[in-house]
């Protein structure tokens, strides 16, 4: 089994900041990479931000400048710094990870989702 803990969602005003985290736990034998996703009510789930296990970033442009994900391999979890928020980054916050799974005698190439966490900007 393959778990991924999300905290570090809630409510700020426009120009705040919020922390994500996401620790990732189970039968793993690697992670190659991790990442965020949103979804705001009506639209698709977008990729916010990823992080590969050799260290290369993406970002989408709308966060570009504002938001930086990070990650610490040795305990398998990605971090989010989310800074001058803006009320169009009110979101539910998806952790990703593309995980190398140890499934019986073998390997089994997964992707992982958390359960989400809301991130509400608003004056």
């Amino acid at each position: 089994q393959v778990q991924l803990e999300e905290s570090g969602g809630g409510s700020v005003q426009p120009g705040g900041s919020l922390r994500l985290s996401c620790a990732v736990s189970g039968s793993i034998f690697s992670i190659s990479a991790m990442g965020w996703y949103r979804q705001a009510p009506g639209n698709q789930r977008e990729l916010v931000a990823r992080i590969t296990s050799g260290g290369t970033i993406n970002y989408t442009d709308s966060v570009k400048g504002r938001f930086t994900i990070s990650r610490d391999n040795a305990k398998n979890t990605v971090y989010l710094q989310m800074n001058s928020l803006k009320a169009e980054d009110t979101a539910v916050y998806y952790c990703h990870a593309d995980v190398l799974r140890i499934v019986g005698r073998g390997y089994e190439q997964h992707q992982d989702w958390g359960q989400g966490t809301q991130g509400t900007v608003s004056s």
